[in-house]
């Protein structure tokens, strides 16, 4: 969450204290806080001293601003005078003087707070290069990793221009889709973007019938099923990501007929083969699919499409708007995160600050979102788009604990605890139903392949970090036959602050294979459970396997602090690297 800036930085008990080794507190002048610096982006003041122009930029005009005063920095190909904004950075003038009238991109993906170290959202981004210090949205003394608040938006008033650069022209696709039968592409069309290590590349084809056209995906790998899969179609825009491995394949189509809003997806998972089926508006035949869009028939690494999402969308708004004719060449097949609209359906209260939010997919869209990944909410808030990683979780623990539960193919939940200082969740929880949120494509690193031949399952989870482990819980106990034993370790505040319990507890009834504990830092005089914080002797008697050669996962979840050292913890009781799974944003 992002909070108004104290007058000092770090916060007196912030992280950043200890994290930094030491940088001493930058007092910032009365007036100059966050939300006075987006007051003065909004007023309409002239922050780049262009009249709104955007230049570009060469490296010899880049390095002549280089004074306080007349401060460009230059990041990720962009340039922006930082001289207006001197005074609100509550990291100090120095620290933007260190990449004055050069490219700061290095010392910003290096987190060294080149950029908005803002103390308002207690998080490090290691997504947009934030420090985030004294967070109201986690504990005070919690850092954690999020994708907060993109440097675009906070600085696109200070937009200079770009830096000139060698132009790529775009490919006639009128030539290309003259070499297109049905959509398949010829193998010396196949772009050089696969690595030699990555899957084989996939294709696709299409048909149709005089009411349906079927596109074909033909991933050439076994382990695809319809997580793996995302479709968004509106007017006539088609896109279609699969997720391989590590990579993502997209198709992106301008539909050369209309087609109605719902549609069908299935897998044939022994071939890899993905359809999708696409109702006709009108029964007539098609001479073709349609015209490539951006990035169509792409395959790239999803950590380039994951670190792309910022730069991607500010080219989209600032490039093509003035219709010129090419693109530029920051990393190959630039791919971001992709947002669709969904509806609020309901909000109901789980515990006195944590609610369960329901949201529906549009019926043009298919996403599952796989086991252990997260994807990014965003809303526009005091005129700047704010966004925050949740890990989606089951609608209930149990079926039949709350009925109907709506399926997860149309309907996504949430678990999310409100923290009333901050800037985000009480915005979202000031949504009435039938208000829309943006829910952005899945992030991740965990493999469901993990589950394979699992024998032992230990879940370590503190406060809404239990939130990933809903889904693996329901997997875990339906769908893995070699499983013994799931034990959940839930460290809370007090018995309030427990998500779930009673469907927990209910749970652990049902299925003897399972095994709750909950720990609490803060307990009345009551409370006869365990008490404390992660430690040396809680885990040593918890993380006892059935077997002494058992295998083994063992997956964490918390703020920060708790999950660093947990991962500490586990490593100093010999559970080794493969055996440790560590959740974060």
């Amino acid at each position: 969450m992002l909070n108004v800036p104290s007058q000092s930085f770090p916060a007196p008990r912030s992280q950043q204290r200890v994290a930094s080794g030491g940088r001493s507190k930058v007092p910032l002048k009365q007036g100059r806080s966050l939300m006075d610096w987006i007051r003065l982006t909004k007023s309409g003041k002239d922050l780049t001293g262009l009249k709104g122009r955007l230049i570009e930029v060469t490296e010899e005009e880049l390095k002549k601003h280089n004074k306080k005063d007349d401060c460009w920095i230059c990041i990720r190909g962009f340039v922006y005078n930082v001289s207006p904004y001197m005074e609100y950075h509550p990291g100090g003038e120095d620290e933007l003087m260190r990449a004055a009238g050069s490219d700061g991109t290095e010392l910003f993906d290096q987190n060294l707070t080149l950029l908005l170290r803002l103390e308002c959202g207690g998080a490090v981004s290691s997504r947009c290069n934030l420090f985030l210090p004294g967070s109201s949205d986690s504990p005070a003394s919690a850092i954690q990793v999020h994708r907060w608040v993109n440097y675009e938006s906070m600085l696109k008033e200070c937009l200079v221009g770009r830096m000139a650069i060698k132009p790529a022209v775009l490919k006639d696709y009128r030539e290309e889709e003259n070499k297109v039968l049905n959509g398949m592409l010829p193998k010396s069309q196949v772009t050089d973007t696969l690595a030699k290590e990555g899957p084989s590349y996939p294709s696709y084809d299409w048909f149709q019938t005089n009411s349906l056209v079927t596109i074909a995906i033909y991933t050439k790998q076994k382990d695809i099923n319809l997580d793996s899969i995302i479709v968004d179609h509106q007017d006539d825009s088609f896109r279609a990501e699969t997720i391989i491995k590590d990579f993502l394949y997209l198709i992106h189509i301008g539909l050369s007929h209309e087609v109605q809003e719902d549609f069908s997806v299935r897998v044939v998972e022994s071939v890899g083969k993905i359809e999708i089926v696409l109702k006709k508006k009108e029964n007539t035949s098609w001479d073709f699919l349609g015209h490539p869009l951006e990035n169509h028939n792409s395959l790239i690494p999803r950590k380039d499409a994951e670190d792309t999402y910022m730069k991607n969308s500010y080219i989209r708004k600032n490039i093509n708007q003035r219709r010129e004719t090419f693109i530029f060449t920051f990393s190959p097949n630039v791919v971001g995160l992709y947002y669709r609209k969904c509806q609020l359906i309901s909000k109901e209260n789980v515990t006195h600050d944590t609610r369960l939010f329901c949201l529906m997919l549009p019926p043009s869209t298919h996403l599952q979102v796989p086991i252990g990944q997260h994807v990014y909410l965003k809303l526009p808030i005091t005129g700047t788009e704010i966004v925050k990683p949740y890990t989606p979780v089951s609608g209930s623990l149990l079926s039949e604990f709350k009925e109907p539960v709506l399926p997860n193919n149309k309907y996504i939940y949430f678990l999310i605890k409100i923290y009333h200082t901050g800037l985000f969740t009480p915005e979202l929880d000031r949504l009435q139903i039938g208000d829309f949120v943006s829910v952005s494509s899945p992030e991740g690193n965990f493999k469901i392949s993990k589950f394979q031949e699992l024998e032992d399952l230990f879940l370590l989870a503190a406060g809404t970090g239990f939130t990933p482990m809903v889904k693996i819980l329901n997997y875990a106990l339906t769908d893995i036959p070699s499983l013994r034993k799931v034990k959940l370790m839930f460290f809370n505040k007090t018995e309030d602050d427990i998500i779930w319990r009673s469907q927990l507890e209910k749970l652990a009834f049902k299925d003897k294979r399972l095994d709750v504990e909950f720990v609490l830092s803060a307990p009345v005089s009551e409370w006869n459970g365990k008490q404390g914080h992660i430690s040396p002797a809680l885990l040593s008697e918890f993380l006892k396997r059935n077997l002494d050669k058992s295998k083994v996962l063992v997956c964490i979840c918390g703020p920060v602090p708790f999950t660093e050292q947990g991962v500490r913890l586990l490593q100093d009781l010999n559970f080794s690297k493969n055996e440790i799974h560590s959740f974060t944003a």
